[in-house]
């Protein structure tokens, strides 16, 4: 079953945020916890880790804006 990766709220105030860069390449092989992507947002940039291990599937397109909660990729 995919493990849905959804962009974090990571301040009280934040609605959304951009995808700064993609640190693992579509289709490679993570595991929970790695760095799988920065985050800007807020006027700062934050590593987010992996939430599962298997294959990542990636949605969404660096220098994108995304809301909170929206689904980014997917862990296989």
């Amino acid at each position: 079953m995919a493990v849905e990766v959804v962009l974090p709220k990571l301040g009280f105030s934040m609605n959304e945020g951009q995808i700064a860069e993609w640190l693992v390449a579509d289709g490679a092989q993570v595991q929970e916890g790695d760095p799988l992507f920065l985050l800007e947002a807020d006027k700062s940039t934050n590593e987010v880790e992996s939430p599962a291990s298997g294959t990542l599937h990636i949605e969404a397109e660096v220098g994108e804006t995304y809301e909170v909660g929206t689904v980014i990729a997917y862990i296989e």
